[in-house]
C-alpha cells in the first residue's frame, strides 16, 4: 500500500500544477449549476431535490473525464518516462492502481465542490437528504467506471487527442446501452439474460436509479466489476506496450 501511495500522490500531486485541473473545476462547476437549475427545469417543477443534475451528470462525465484520463498512460510513452516508471521499485499493477486512484480521488473531490448546489437545495426547501447521500455515493461509482474506461483507453494509445475521443465514444455505448432503441434492437434477437445485463451496464438507466437515491447492489457489483476487469485489461495492455 506504501508503493500504491507513492504513485497515486506523485499523480494528485501532477494535476494541480498544470492548468488542467482548474480548467476541468470550473468547467464541471459552471455546467452542474446550469444542468440543475436551467436545463433541470428545477423552478419550473418546484420540487426542492437534485434529481436534474444527477439525471445529467453521466453526460458532463461524457466528456469531461476523458479529459482527465486521457494523458494517464499516454502522456507516460509519449515522452518515455513509462520506462522511469517501471523502473521504480513497484509493480505494474501498483502503478495501475495508483494512478487510478489519483484520478478518481480527484474527480470524487471536484463532484464534492458542488456541495453549493446542495446548500442551496436545503435554503430552497426541504429535501430528502438521504437520497441526495445516496446520490452522490453513487455519482462516484459511475465515476470510476468512466474513469476505467479512460485509463485502458490511454494504455492503447501514446496520442491523447485520440485517447480522449475513443474514450468519448466508447463511455457513449455504455450511457446509450439501456435506452429503448438500444434494447429492442437487442430484444429482436438476443436472449432475455443478454437484454437485462446489456440494460444493467447502461450508466443512464443507472442515473435515473441514481437520480431517486436507489442505490442496487447488482449496480455497485456491476461498476466495481467494470473498474477491476478494465484496470486488469490496462496492466495488460501497458506491459505489452511498454516497449513501443
Amino acid at each position: 500500500m506504501g508503493k500504491i501511495f507513492v504513485i497515486f500522490k506523485r499523480e494528485l500531486g501532477s494535476y494541480f500544477i498544470t492548468p488542467l485541473a482548474y480548467v476541468f473545476i470550473i468547467i464541471f462547476l459552471f455546467l452542474s449549476g446550469i444542468f440543475t437549475f436551467n436545463m433541470g427545469s428545477f423552478f419550473a417543477r418546484n420540487e426542492a431535490d437534485m434529481v436534474s443534475y444527477f439525471r445529467f451528470l453521466p453526460w458532463l462525465y461524457l466528456f469531461l473525464i476523458p479529459a482527465i484520463t486521457m494523458r494517464l498512460w499516454s502522456e507516460e510513452r509519449k515522452q518515455g518516462t513509462i520506462e522511469l516508471l517501471m523502473t521504480l521499485p513497484i509493480s505494474l499493477g501498483q502503478a495501475v492502481i495508483g494512478k487510478f486512484l489519483a484520478a478518481w480521488v480527484f474527480t470524487i473531490f471536484t463532484l464534492s465542490l458542488t456541495f453549493p448546489l446542495w446548500i442551496t437545495v436545503n435554503y430552497l426547501g426541504d429535501p430528502d437528504n438521504g437520497i441526495i447521500v445516496a446520490s452522490y455515493i453513487a455519482a462516484a461509482l459511475m465515476a470510476g467506471a468512466f474513469l476505467a474506461i479512460g485509463a485502458f483507453v490511454s494504455a492503447i494509445s501514446k496520442n491523447q487527442v485520440i485517447s480522449f475521443v475513443v474514450t468519448v465514444v466508447i463511455s457513449l455505448l455504455f450511457v446509450l446501452s439501456g435506452t429503448g432503441v438500444v434494447i429492442d434492437f437487442f430484444r429482436e434477437w438476443a436472449p432475455d439474460a443478454v437484454v437485462r445485463s446489456i440494460s444493467e451496464l447502461s450508466f443512464l438507466s443507472n442515473s435515473e436509479r441514481m437520480s431517486k437515491g436507489v442505490i442496487d447492489i447488482r449496480n455497485i457489483i456491476t461498476y466495481l466489476s467494470m473498474i477491476v476487469c478494465l484496470l486488469i485489461a490496462c496492466a495488460i495492455t501497458v506491459d505489452m506496450k511498454k516497449a513501443d
